[in-house]
């Protein structure tokens, strides 16, 4: 059975989980597919930018049942690998070369919430709501963690870790978690006007930006940062795809990623 969708149309590779019948919840096939289709589509060159949503009224609620009832009858040593398995996933979509875009509605659960952490930008509708509700299971967030905590900040984490409490929309923005939050009616009006300034950048200063990012948020501000900085900057200008950049800006014309994707 088919458990996550994918659509592809003028540089925008659409991936749409696809169980509403459990609200989307994890099993090993769609995690093991959703890392698949992600791994393959970064190293796809005629796709810029990807979109992660879902069928039906929900995001996703996290575990599957069934599939944590098997689980709970399994080794530790089984119960790793398999942890290890959505950890892979997690990593694969933050380590995603290109702008991955993320939209939410209703419940996003425990693991919900960690694909949504992964991404570039996550865009939510009003009626969505969010539980990292783990520890009334007796269980802790450990793999999406690190994605979640970055996100959301270690502050936020320390409550909603402990509490398992719902959050809404409003809230999960105001926490970091959420970009913006646009009514239903204009949500994908939003996303095609979002997924156009995306498509406006350069694409290998788009991968070099999501590394940027990365490097400037885990160090601290010394002389080697920014010599480093200097250095890549430097490097961008004299490369092919910044001097394309700065030629089509000085002559007014399209530079040659837009119009080989008009």
């Amino acid at each position: 059975m088919t458990t996550l969708t994918l659509t592809q149309e003028k540089g925008v590779a659409t991936l749409t989980l696809s169980r509403p019948e459990v609200r989307n919840a994890f099993n090993a096939e769609l995690i093991a597919e959703l890392t698949a289709h992600v791994q393959q589509l970064a190293q796809a060159s005629e796709v810029r930018v990807l979109v992660l949503r879902a069928a039906g009224e929900h995001f996703s609620a996290g575990a599957d049942l069934n599939w944590m009832r098997s689980m709970k009858d399994h080794s530790q040593q089984q119960n790793q690998e398999d942890a290890g398995r959505l950890a892979t996933l997690m990593r694969t979509l933050d380590e995603c070369p290109k702008p991955l875009v993320g939209i939410a509605n209703g419940a996003a659960m425990g693991g919900g919430v960690g694909l949504l952490a992964c991404c570039d930008i996550v865009l939510a509708s009003p009626n969505a709501f969010f539980a990292l509700s783990e520890v009334r299971l007796g269980l802790t967030p450990a793999t999406i963690s690190p994605f979640v905590v970055r996100a959301m900040g270690a502050r936020q984490a320390r409550r909603y870790f402990q509490t398992g409490e719902r959050f809404s929309a409003t809230q999960a923005q105001a926490l970091g978690l959420v970009h913006e939050v646009v009514p239903d009616a204009e949500i994908e009006a939003r996303l095609a006007s979002l997924l156009a300034d995306l498509l406006a950048g350069g694409p290998e200063a788009q991968q070099m930006a999501k590394q940027l990012v990365k490097t400037v948020a885990e160090q601290p501000v010394s002389d080697e940062l920014m010599a480093d900085l200097a250095q890549r900057i430097g490097k961008q200008r004299v490369g092919a795809e910044g001097q394309e950049g700065l030629s089509a800006f000085l002559e007014k014309r399209k530079a040659s990623w837009l119009e080989s994707g008009s």
